[in-house]
């Protein structure tokens, strides 16, 4: 059995920093979220580029709605029928550009890819994504065997340390608790 999806390599080199938006006016102007910690820093790395590396962008001027969301001009973009083309094109910057990650932090690039253990060492799987839904990050994780990917939360509870070297991580899995069905009693499941 294989998993439902495939385990992307490990050397996965690519950082997602931003994510084109509608088309904002018609002279090529057009949203972007930014990912990166300083939102606005999106606008200091210089060229970005599309997942594949065959697509580069610069962005011309950068002037924020809110938070992360910024209306941009990329050079060489000047028509909205332009702009309206890179809608939900996700950008990218090679990880060497982007400074070492503090203690403790790690970018979602450097865990791809990286085996799952167990306490005694077995390989359980391999991390496929790091998802977040607004509530922290998840782990998806291919299982070794096969079958559905297992989710979960990156906390140091579950997930107690990270070896990067080593291209591994520990997990923990949380204990799993079962819902009592409404109306009986409690003493009759223990």
């Amino acid at each position: 059995m294989t998993p439902s999806r495939p385990v992307p390599p490990p050397a996965h080199d690519l950082v997602l920093v931003g994510r084109i938006g509608a088309a904002h006016g018609i002279k090529g102007e057009v949203r972007l979220v930014s990912f990166t910690e300083d939102p606005k820093a999106i606008g200091d790395y210089g060229a970005l580029q599309d997942a594949d590396g065959k697509r580069r962008f610069e962005i011309a001027t950068l002037r924020r709605v809110k938070d992360n969301i910024f209306i941009a001009r990329f050079v060489g973009i000047s028509t909205r029928d332009a702009a309206e083309a890179l809608n939900n094109l996700e950008l990218y910057l090679p990880r060497a550009a982007l400074p070492a990650a503090a203690e403790g932090e790690f970018y979602h690039a450097d865990l791809i890819g990286l085996a799952a253990v167990d306490g005694a060492g077995t390989e359980i799987g391999r991390v496929l994504n790091v998802l977040n839904f607004g509530g922290g990050d998840i782990l998806e994780i291919a299982p070794a065997g096969g079958g559905e990917t297992l989710l979960l939360p990156f906390t140091t509870a579950c997930v107690p340390s990270v070896d990067l070297a080593a291209k591994r991580l520990l997990i923990v899995p949380p204990i799993e608790i079962e819902a009592v069905p409404e109306g009986d009693d409690l003493d009759t499941f223990r």
